[in-house]
């Protein structure tokens, strides 16, 4: 079901935001059968969307709600790019960036699950090449041997999934570091055709062994298993996935989760047959948004040198809320089961290592799974993460609700929508299983 309303005022969404507590994020317990009765009420949800698009702070922006294996709701305002005249809706092609992640997560689960990987096998059982790495004593300093150190402990297949190997990022480090990634094609994934700005630049690596090759000549920010470091390691364990399992990163993606889900739309490539349904994506400069990515012309068009397991994907609302469906049904989906109950439930709980500094200040807010961040407190159960486009996508193991978002506009950190988003969908969830309701 798809709802499309008629504009709402911002004042009105700000009247609705300022309803929205922390306490909001208790109904969680919320029992199925009442939320399912009330489905077609999101008007917090629907407020937020409008808002932005009626304020051109976006081009448009379609939000997926749904609970345990019951049909979303699609809430969707605007059109596809501020020049264009079709509508967005559940259907539309977003570029997903980092919401890839919990995808390759999962992948990765797979393996361990089937007794191809282990948890805490180092990465260089694997790939040799990262046996002895070095670490930087200061923080994205100088890669000179006066500020290196040896490793005090091996990456593991835990930490690359839960960003603790201590690999850093180009859109993250400000250093040295992030100037040799780009040169050694350690890019974080595909922008636009033309020259992208600041951290999105850089040619990437001729393949994922190549780019595995140029990291691991690298040093690493923090010893592994001490630090949430966001980070490349998702990028690298598509590599260690492919070595693992002995077929293309890419064709393991699509073999063991996206075409068994039924994720129809989703892949490393938009086909030119698509781009009517490619949404257009904008860098936010001040409050002017400026094109960076034009359907017609976009780099998603392309095929990549290799396929990005940490920001690749492009996908539709339809399609990655197939993923978080077959996640809330802890590996099936319409009576197909596409992994083990025990592997998604590994996968969405806390695996942060138990190495940790205690001084670490994700951690003392989340945990973090395969791929994706894990809920503490009042948003425990949830497992999910955010692209760099203003994309996100969650489900709550508890209660089974999840819930995604779909726009486009960089940085996504220009908007504190994420949190606005999370907070909306809950207060709607609250307010449905309330008595009055």
């Amino acid at each position: 079901m798809t709802i499309r309303h008629a504009p709402i005022t911002r004042r009105g969404l700000l009247r609705t935001g300022a309803a929205i507590g922390a306490g909001a994020l208790a109904a969680g317990a919320l029992p199925r059968a009442a939320f399912a009765s009330t489905m077609r009420s999101w008007p917090t949800v629907d407020a937020l969307l409008s808002g932005y698009v009626e304020g051109r702070k976006v081009a448009n922006m379609v939000a997926m709600m749904g609970q345990g294996q019951h049909a979303p709701v699609s809430i969707a305002h605007g059109r596809l790019g501020l020049l264009r005249d079709t509508l967005a809706d559940s259907n539309s092609l977003y570029r997903i960036y980092s919401m890839t992640k919990p995808v390759t997560g999962m992948a990765a689960m797979i393996l361990v699950d089937e007794g191809k990987l282990q948890l805490d096998q180092p990465l260089a059982d694997i790939l040799p090449a990262f046996a002895e790495m070095q670490v930087q004593r200061e923080y994205d300093g100088a890669i000179t041997e006066d500020n290196l150190e040896p490793a005090v402990r091996p990456i593991t297949i835990r930490h690359l999934l839960t960003h603790t190997a201590g690999f850093g990022y180009n859109i993250v480090q400000q250093g040295a570091l992030a100037k040799a990634y780009m040169e050694n094609g350690i890019v974080p994934g595909a922008i636009s055709r033309a020259a992208p700005p600041g951290a999105f630049g850089g040619k990437p690596a001729a393949s994922l062994e190549a780019f595995a090759e140029a990291l691991a000549e690298l040093p690493l920010v923090y010893q592994p298993g001490t630090r949430w470091s966001y980070s490349v390691s998702l990028d690298l364990l598509g590599r260690v996935i492919e070595v693992v399992s002995g077929q293309p990163f890419d064709e393991f993606l699509m073999e063991r989760i996206i075409v068994p889900t039924g994720m129809v739309d989703t892949g490393f490539q938009v086909a030119g047959a698509d781009i009517p349904r490619l949404t257009d994506n904008y860098f936010l400069a001040g409050d002017t948004l400026i094109p960076v990515d034009l359907a017609g012309n976009s780099v998603y068009l392309d095929r990549q040198p290799f396929p990005y397991g940490g920001a690749g994907l492009a996908s539709t609302p339809r399609d990655y809320d197939r993923f978080l469906q077959m996640l809330a049904g802890y590996g099936a989906i319409e009576g197909k089961r596409v992994m083990s109950a025990k592997a998604v439930a590994l996968g969405t709980s806390d695996l942060f290592p138990d190495t940790m500094d205690p001084a670490d200040s994700f951690m003392a807010n989340y945990g973090h799974g395969a791929g994706g961040r894990v809920g503490k407190g009042a948003t425990k159960g949830e497992y999910g993460w955010f692209g760099a486009a203003g994309t996100s996508g969650l489900v709550n193991l508890t209660s089974g609700l999840r819930f995604s978002l779909y726009t486009q506009y960089m940085p996504a950190q220009a908007y504190d929508l994420n949190a606005q988003f999370q907070q909306a969908v809950y207060a709607d969830y609250a307010a449905a299983g309330s008595p009055a309701a």
